[in-house]
């Protein structure tokens, strides 16, 4: 029976019967019984059916009891506090060293940067809306949260493509790498990556804003993304759909095909090195990185190279959840385990110390 009234009710809301609505909702049926009173309040329902715009949202986080929730903060304050620790340990540790002054490590230290924002841009925000201290973001600041976070994400596509090319010279052309990879060439991949990934995202961040939002106003996330702000509009979402795909094509797979086909050169070369010693030291310059990238590259795929930018709001956030959260706190344990350089460097430090 409730199902029915629910769907009679949005039914009214459409064809613009307001009155009719609110006979239901006053008349028929108690407002505790009504199945949307946990996402909206009475205000909400008035927006929804004067057609007010909304202008702040409620970020839901994550279902469950109040000891699950305290359980996820702990988890999430731990570890974004081993990701800003890790990773600015090793653009630390590159600053000290001259010897790792390299093109490599230049680019290193820009993703460990980047990986630090990219964090801090999720996990406290995501710490208070789990407390329930946080919950309401507006809607100009939750635009912002979704620029940033998707220029970064831009930018890291970019920078891992430049450091599989970086790798791509290393290795194929080691006698010639260093007049080909300078210093002044390594500054302006570094800045173009920058420059492009908050570009890119310009548009996409300009058409999201120009969206209708009548309500509810409750995001099922404990951030703001592109696939929660669609599924709230009650405007055509057809054109941030179409940009949302045509720069996903553009950033997320172009920097990929860069990528892989950087490696199909680097994995030949490295076969046909005569000695095992030899493979076995050239492979182990880039696997870190191929290592972050087939990371990095599965799950932003899945989050937003389709056809249409809705999907499963519950799976996204489980696969944001490891694109945000776990995946910065993965890249300087990979660096450094799987990079004898860095290791020594640590050490080093940890000697003086």
């Amino acid at each position: 029976m409730e199902k029915i009234q629910c769907q009679t009710i949005v039914y009214s809301l459409n064809q613009g019967d307001h009155g009719f609505f609110w006979k239901m909702v006053h008349e028929k049926m108690s407002f505790e019984s009504f199945a949307l009173a946990e996402l909206m309040d009475l205000n909400t329902l008035e927006d929804m059916a004067n057609g007010t715009s909304v202008e702040e949202f409620i970020l839901l986080g994550f279902p469950g009891t109040w000891h699950f929730r305290v359980f996820l903060v702990v988890v999430f304050a731990l570890t974004y506090s081993l990701t800003v620790i890790g990773n600015a340990s090793i653009i630390s540790v590159v600053w000290m060293n001259s010897n790792l002054h390299t093109p490599m490590y230049f680019f290193l230290c820009n993703l460990s940067f980047l990986e630090i924002w990219y964090t801090t841009g999720v996990v406290p925000k995501a710490i208070g809306v789990m407390l329930g201290t946080s919950q309401n973001i507006s809607f100009s600041v939750c635009i912002l949260q979704l620029y940033f976070l998707l220029s970064l994400g831009s930018t890291e596509c970019f920078l891992l493509s430049v450091m599989a090319y970086d790798r791509y010279l290393a290795i194929c052309y080691p006698l010639r790498y260093n007049s080909l990879m300078n210093k002044v060439l390594s500054a302006r991949l570094v800045l173009s990556s920058w420059l492009g990934g908050f570009l890119a995202i310009s548009l996409l961040a300009f058409l999201t804003s120009r969206l209708t939002f009548c309500g509810p106003d409750v995001i099922n996330h404990f951030l703001c993304d592109i696939d929660s702000c669609l599924a709230l509009s009650c405007s055509d979402t057809w054109p941030v759909e179409l940009a949302t795909f045509l720069v996903s094509i553009i950033v997320v797979v172009a920097s990929c095909v860069v990528t892989l086909v950087s490696y199909m050169y680097i994995i030949s070369s490295i076969l046909r090195i005569q000695s095992s010693h030899g493979r076995k030291k050239a492979f182990s310059t880039c696997s870190a990185h191929l290592s972050v990238v087939t990371i990095w590259y599965g799950s932003t795929m899945f989050l937003y190279v389709k056809p249409s930018a809705k999907n499963s709001l519950d799976l996204n956030k489980l696969v944001n959840t490891f694109n945000t959260v776990v995946t910065p706190l993965l890249n300087p344990f990979i660096y450094t385990l799987r990079n004898k350089e860095v290791k020594q460097a640590l050490g080093r430090a940890f000697q003086r110390k």
